[in-house]
């Protein structure tokens, strides 16, 4: 049974948030379903798409973000709902987005008291128990983390005043990158790139044994202990965060008085920022104000890294959702997600329950079964 849905795109609203959820080849998946596809004017403005290219695909453009909520079911999105979003959510609506919950007490309880169906991209898993809906971004924050931190190395910026690749009778700078997924992989290729003598920090020693290969021996692998951690920080000039657990906090592995040990005018970049950070010492920061210094550390800690990038990142991150939003408009959320255990693992809050473990010990309320949630959702409805 096919069904058929409004689906809604508004026009990101987060400080340098430049990406948009949809792309004309998206638009063009759903109205060849029969699908009616609305966008907010402009939305794909910092994506390098103009109001004309979703049109000729089939869109309908609307003026505002209280249209696209009002007459949409389906809201497709970005970055996690800011306060006025969340206030237009309603029981009728499923959100399908990157929320990050586990750093965001406020929201998730916006959320529940909304009574959407809010689905999160970070935490579908795929049949591997792979992320694929996260991996893009981490792709593209991985490569930036190590850029930035080369660019903020620069006297004039703060840094040491270091050439992270140095030059034929001048050692290279040394990179630390603590978190060997995607992000730490892609944040290494970019550091061996430049010319660094690079260090990758992990606790499966599975993990290290598959970037020897994938790094072709570029990089020395560690195993990351407490202890490994800390004898490597005052030989570092740039250390990169990358540590993830599946959809919960990210626990802190450099911690303030650690500082302490690094050179002054070292860089710390942390990718797990929206996680609440890898670093004791991290804070959000934005693309127009990237840095803050600590203890004579440079910090960059930029929750949407991939946004600088919206031409890249956009399309990277539609690819992998395309897939997911077709089927959640044309089977309806209910019917979408209790058949695939790993798109159900993306569902973080329903009916005013949050339904992601991970989320519910961070916020301190119970965890309610997805798949129950779902059935009662479904039920109510009938």
């Amino acid at each position: 049974m096919t069904h058929m849905t409004i689906t809604g795109v508004p026009t990101e609203i987060k400080t340098d948030e430049y990406r948009v959820a949809l792309t004309p080849s998206g638009v063009r998946e759903l109205t060849d379903r029969g699908h009616e596809v609305l966008v907010q004017a402009g939305a794909g403005v910092g994506s390098a798409i103009p109001d004309e290219a979703y049109v000729a695909q089939g869109a309908r453009i609307v003026p505002d973000a209280a249209t696209v909520f009002a007459d949409a079911e389906l809201i497709v999105k970005v970055k996690e709902p800011q306060p006025e979003e969340v206030a237009r959510l309603e029981p009728r609506h499923t959100l399908f987005t990157y929320l990050h919950l586990a750093a965001a007490p406020e929201l998730t309880h916006g959320l529940m008291d909304s009574g959407a169906t809010c689905i999160a991209y970070e935490t579908v898993t795929d049949v591997r128990g792979r992320l694929p809906l996260l991996a893009p971004m981490s792709e593209v924050a991985g490569k930036i983390a190590t850029q930035a931190g080369a660019f903020m190395l620069e006297k004039p910026l703060g840094g040491r005043g270091l050439l992270l690749g140095g030059v034929p009778g001048v050692a290279a700078g040394r990179v630390m990158v603590i978190g060997g997924g995607v992000v730490g992989q892609n944040a290494a290729e970019i550091a061996i790139g430049l010319g660094a003598e690079v260090y990758v920090f992990d606790r499966s020693i599975d993990r290290l044994r598959e970037l020897e290969v994938l790094l072709n021996g570029g990089a020395s692998t560690c195993y990351a202990s407490t202890l490994e951690i800390e004898q490597r920080l005052p030989e570092v000039d740039l250390v990169v965060g990358a540590v993830l657990v599946h959809g919960a906090k990210a626990p802190h592995v450099v911690t303030r008085e650690q500082l302490g040990l690094m050179k002054k005018g070292a860089v710390l970049v942390d990718v797990s920022i929206d996680q609440g950070g890898c670093f004791e010492t991290s804070r959000p920061t934005t693309h127009s104000d990237p840095t803050y210094e600590v203890d004579g550390i440079t910090h960059y800690c930029v929750a949407n890294m991939p946004g600088a990038v919206p031409i890249t990142s956009t399309y990277a991150l539609t690819n992998a959702t395309m897939p997911f939003v077709v089927k959640l408009a044309t089977e309806g959320a209910q019917r979408a997600l209790a058949s695939d255990p790993g798109f159900l693992a993306g569902l973080n809050v329903c009916a005013g329950k949050v339904t992601y473990a991970p989320v519910a010990e961070v916020v301190g309320v119970e965890a309610a079964s997805p798949a129950e949630t779902l059935a009662g959702l479904a039920a109510a409805a009938a």
